[in-house]
């Protein structure tokens, strides 16, 4: 079904929350590239946790993109349980009513491939996403995120006002958050292997046993997944955005450790927890009703992320 229509973009006053990050910031650079008039919402001059700012964020958007979001990795996770639920279910809240109280047309909201049950069969369709509670470090980040569908449907039946919810599987790329304590785990991985590289260090610590399996999206494909979606679909039922391929945690710290140099051995703590013990999208729904897929394989994308880390390493290390 194509790319990206610019004819669909131009000229169109476009809002991007959390465009100054990870995936908003190559949201916003397509959509530029497209002739849309975006807006980018930084944390630092829109609290989106308040109405009053929040309405300020959404003023004069024909269309919204919701990228914002308090997240990290599983160890983030187990330390901010109680910001994760508030802050994300403030911001979800605030979004939907100031968008709509503006007159926004649409609005895109990327939830997450956490909100999905612990156990399910995979691949994970849209259609089990109510099927269980989410894996237990998981949970409070993901059940937040998940009142975005609810949110979607009730105002969509009560306003009939045009929200999409698209589920992202776990996301890396250039750009990505490297730092230790927050990072997911590519990024984690790649600082790991490429410290250990550099000091010649025999060995690298892993959290878990390694089994789990994991799913992958270029963040590139995530943004082109993102604005297909915003111009090709009008429903409130969820999309999964994925690669559908899946991956060991021990096979991707295999891969990574080629990709950065690092010949020495990895040392799984399995007092570390392994997280959800398998994850793999059907991306069915997004290629049949938007003509959404993943085009980067790991072969690609690995090795740009890890070049991208290699050129800015000394800058990401003196980060807080």
């Amino acid at each position: 079904m194509g790319d990206p229509d610019p004819g669909f973009w131009r000229g169109k006053a476009v809002v991007v929350t959390g465009g100054a990050g990870f995936l908003g910031s190559v949201v916003v650079r397509d959509l530029e590239a497209l002739g849309a008039d975006v807006r980018i919402v930084r944390s630092a001059e829109h609290d989106l946790r308040l109405p009053d700012q929040t309405r300020a964020a959404v003023d004069g958007a024909e269309l919204v993109v919701h990228l914002a979001a308090n997240v990290g990795g599983i160890g983030f996770n187990r330390r901010n349980p109680a910001p994760l639920v508030h802050d994300n279910m403030a911001m979800t809240s605030n979004i939907f009513e100031q968008s709509r109280q503006a007159g926004v047309a649409k609005l895109v909201s990327a939830c997450t491939v956490c909100a999905y049950p612990k156990h399910v069969d995979a691949p994970f369709k849209e259609d089990d996403l109510w099927d269980g509670y989410p894996e237990e470090t998981n949970a409070p980040y993901g059940l937040a995120k998940k009142m975005m569908l609810a949110q979607s449907q009730a105002y969509r039946e009560q306003y009939g006002m045009n929200s999409v919810v698209v589920f992202p599987v776990n996301l890396y790329g250039p750009r990505d958050n490297f730092h230790l304590r927050s990072s997911h785990v590519i990024p984690a991985m790649i600082r790991k292997c490429v410290t250990a590289h550099a000091a010649g260090l025999p060995e690298v610590e892993l959290w878990g046993d390694g089994t789990p399996t994991r799913e992958f999206l270029y963040v590139e494909d995530a943004a082109e997944g993102i604005l297909l979606a915003a111009e090709r679909y009008d429903s409130s039922d969820p999309v999964n955005l994925g690669s559908g391929e899946e991956i060991s945690i021990r096979d991707l710290a295999d891969l990574i450790a080629r990709a950065t140099g690092f010949e020495g051995r990895f040392v799984w703590d399995t007092s570390k927890p392994n997280g959800q013990p398998r994850r793999r999208l059907d991306v069915t729904r997004a290629k049949e009703r938007f003509g959404f897929e993943a085009k980067t394989p790991f072969s690609q994308g690995i090795p740009r992320t890890v070049a991208y880390y290699q050129k800015h390493r000394e800058e990401i290390e003196n980060r807080p």
